[in-house]
């Protein structure tokens, strides 16, 4: 095997190793805390550009006529909102422990949407990009509706307006989500030549991907240097994390393996926005529940790196 072959086909886990070590290297390197604040200013300006023009090159293969709800998105609307609010009671009984830490970790994990790359991945391994973006703006609505609703019943301290922060969630999702698919109609209904010629460089949005991982990857491996639980506490929220994404990608591809679309209904259940993750810990739960997202992205990119490793052998 050549070296840019192996190099692009363990891009993701490349991803991660290089964004954990650029953050290494940026502490050793930056001493001054007003440099350090732009780097993470920065960080937090570019990689919502970079995401917005990864989906909207995505968006340019999708054909709106095609995006209709399908049986397995209901299975998995299910699955999500069913163990989601059943984590819901059991945090409610446990009170304040590290116990209702670990159990939130799991709430955010089943909650959190489909990743905004979902359907660039989900394209490269073979499934339908069109069905996954379908599930994800459904999945979106679903998480702003209940996310508003439980938080005041889990963390009484974050009791607020729920109109309010079901606007904030939605403020937060929905225009890096439903932007660029508006853009990418538009751009098909004024000038299919410009829309062909975007169409045409798919591969240049899972570059972009592979870049905004790292991105994530530096600032994950911040906040958990930065963390100051028991190490104990963040061992029980790795083990949790990785039983919830290889859970819910096994219930995926279960549930897709019945309506012929395994790939695309593991990806729906199993990739995760980890970035909204990271901030739906922070804003909504207990602050360091946020590196549950840092860690999911581990494991859910592993889980694509083999997949996109085996899928040229099929």
């Amino acid at each position: 095997m050549s070296v840019s072959k192996f190099l692009r086909q363990w891009a993701l886990i490349w991803a991660i190793l290089i964004g954990i070590g650029s953050y290494f290297l940026a502490d050793a390197l930056v001493s001054d805390p007003t440099a350090r604040g732009a780097l993470l200013s920065g960080v937090e300006i570019v990689q919502p550009l970079m995401i917005f023009a990864m989906l909207f090159i995505t968006f340019c293969n999708v054909n709106p006529r095609r995006m209709a709800l399908r049986p397995w998105h209901w299975w998995l609307i299910a699955v999500q909102a069913g163990v989601y609010l059943a984590l819901t009671g059991v945090a409610m009984m446990l009170g304040e422990s590290y116990a209702k830490i670990v159990v939130e970790g799991a709430m955010i994990c089943f909650i959190c949407p489909v990743a905004t790359a979902a359907a660039v991945v989900t394209r490269r391994l073979g499934g339908s990009a069109t069905q996954i973006v379908s599930y994800t703006i459904l999945i979106n609505l679903v998480a702003s509706i209940l996310i508003p609703a439980t938080v005041p019943l889990v963390m009484p301290e974050h009791h607020g307006d729920m109109w309010g922060s079901m606007l904030t969630i939605l403020g937060k999702v929905l225009p890096l989500l439903l932007l660029p698919l508006m853009l990418a109609w538009v751009v098909r209904s004024v000038s299919l030549k410009v829309h062909y010629y975007i169409s045409s460089h798919r591969d240049l949005a899972f570059r972009l991907w592979v870049v905004s991982l790292a991105l994530a990857m530096a600032v994950t491996t911040r906040m958990f240097v930065k963390s100051t639980v028991p190490l104990w506490v963040d061992g029980w929220l790795v083990a949790v994390t990785a039983v919830c994404c290889f859970g819910q990608f096994a219930i995926g591809w279960l549930i897709g393996s019945r309506y012929r679309s395994r790939t695309t209904a593991g990806q729906a259940l199993g990739q995760k926005n980890t970035v909204l993750a990271i901030w739906l810990g922070y804003t909504f739960y207990s602050p360091v529940t946020a590196l549950v997202g840092g860690f999911y992205s581990i494991f859910h990119n592993v889980i694509n790196s083999y997949q996109l490793y085996k899928r040229p052998k099929r």
